[in-house]
């Protein structure tokens, strides 16, 4: 039987008594509701074979005294503004005590929004950056509507984190909330509710949950906070690397299965304590041809070798990882710089492989020139620019073509040799 102890206490650290986790944990959901209100509206998603689980939901809050007051369909992929402006009516129409999420993290981030834009109103433009929720809310002395979440897919930890994601179909670009009013009240993930996920939604959130660690790793040398992310990130990875192909092997392998909800939740553990950056920013502007959790892991190697001068130790952390599942051969000790960089990119690249995820956007349907554009444009918007600060080598946006532009024409060809190191 596996050890996921260190894996727990991280989370209690992170949540403490707010966040209910593990195998068989859903029919909780109305004793945990019932703290907040007890006229509910509940946004969920259905996926297939989920119905059940959304009678249990039901049933739960039913158990607990609590009115479902509406039911309210959940959000498509990437969290669409049409969707958040729809929610946001029926919140309005319905006027609930507390909303209740279940889906994965496009319906959460997609509730997380609508509940402030209930509550504060003007427009999502108004809070896209950081603290602007918590500022309109210190101005108007309102209180966000409660939110409690119900994740259903192993990836972004939007159940647990500050971010709320939202997209412009028509532009085909993904901005963020970024604010600590936003972290719902209350979260539950009953990890057996993975066990009928499609095989490449796993993998799309397996890959998230590492993006989430790695990047974050990336960022936080020589900050306060390294070596509690530097433990963080060697649990997210560790349990991805070593319980990813074997789920993908057995769906329903339970052991597996948790492994891949602690991971993807301690990745939702490393973005609040800091922040993504590269692989993510580029992700926001390819929403339209990949899911988020694949474009990170498409884009993460290259950034690895562009950032390597700058991270020897986290490379060194996240090398024996993959050493020891066999992807690298090298001694690490005899390595530095651009060079380690290489060598645990190259590892990233054959596990993806291994896994049958795309390498490279070029063998990605759909990619053209414009997504590098739309790309290179995005990342200059001072709206984003926390991910430009959050790069290990920190770019400004006149830094943006000179560098970025390498990285993102290395990913389309598979060329790690054409990154441009600062």
């Amino acid at each position: 039987m596996a050890d996921f102890r260190n894996a727990r206490e991280l989370l209690k650290q992170f949540k403490g008594d707010r966040y209910t986790y593990g195998l068989n944990v859903l029919s909780k959901t109305g004793d945990i509701v019932r703290k907040s209100g007890r006229k509910a509206a509940l946004v969920y998603a259905v996926f297939p074979g989920g119905e059940s689980l959304v009678d249990t939901v039901k049933d739960s809050l039913e158990n607990a005294g609590v009115t479902l007051i509406g039911e309210i369909e959940g959000a498509a992929p990437n969290a669409p503004r049409e969707d958040l402006a729809r929610i946001t009516d029926e919140l309005k129409r319905l006027s609930p005590e507390v909303v209740v999420s279940f889906g994965g993290g496009s319906t959460i981030d997609v509730t997380k929004s609508a509940s402030v834009l209930y509550t504060l109103g003007g427009h999502i433009e108004d809070y896209f950056g950081t603290g602007l929720v918590t500022k309109k809310i210190e101005e108007t002395g309102s209180k966000l509507l409660p939110h409690i979440a119900i994740q259903t897919a192993p990836s972004s930890g939007a159940h647990l984190t500050k971010y709320s994601n939202i997209t412009d179909l028509k532009t085909g670009q993904k901005k963020l909330v970024v604010d600590e009013a936003v972290v719902p009240l209350y979260s539950i993930f009953d990890y057996s509710v993975t066990f009928s996920a499609p095989l490449s939604l796993t993998a799309d959130g397996a890959l998230d949950g590492i993006a989430h660690s790695l990047e974050v790793l990336y960022g936080a040398v020589n900050k306060p906070n390294y070596e509690k992310v530097k433990e963080v990130a060697n649990e997210t990875i560790s349990l991805v690397v070593d319980y990813l192909p074997r789920v993908l092997k057995n769906s329903k392998d339970p052991e597996g299965r948790e492994a891949l909800g602690l991971a993807t939740d301690l990745g939702g553990y490393a973005i609040m304590i800091g922040g993504t950056n590269g692989g993510h920013l580029t992700s926001f502007s390819l929403v339209d041809v990949l899911s988020h959790g694949r474009a990170c892991a498409i884009m993460n190697p290259y950034y690895t070798v562009f950032f390597a001068p700058k991270i020897e130790d986290p490379l060194r952390l996240v090398g024996k990882i993959y050493k020891k599942a066999r992807y690298i051969e090298e001694d690490l000790e005899e390595v530095k710089g651009r060079n380690l960089g290489m060598i645990v990119a190259r590892a990233m690249i054959d596990f993806a492989k291994d896994i049958g995820f795309p390498t490279t956007l070029g063998e990605v349907p759909g990619f053209t020139e414009e997504h590098i554009e739309r790309a290179l444009t995005a990342a200059k918007n001072p709206q984003l620019k926390m991910k430009l600060e959050n790069m290990p080598v920190a770019l400004t946006a006149d830094m943006v073509d000179e560098y970025m532009g390498p990285i993102l024409k290395a990913a389309k060809t598979g060329d790690l040799e054409t990154i441009k190191n600062v």
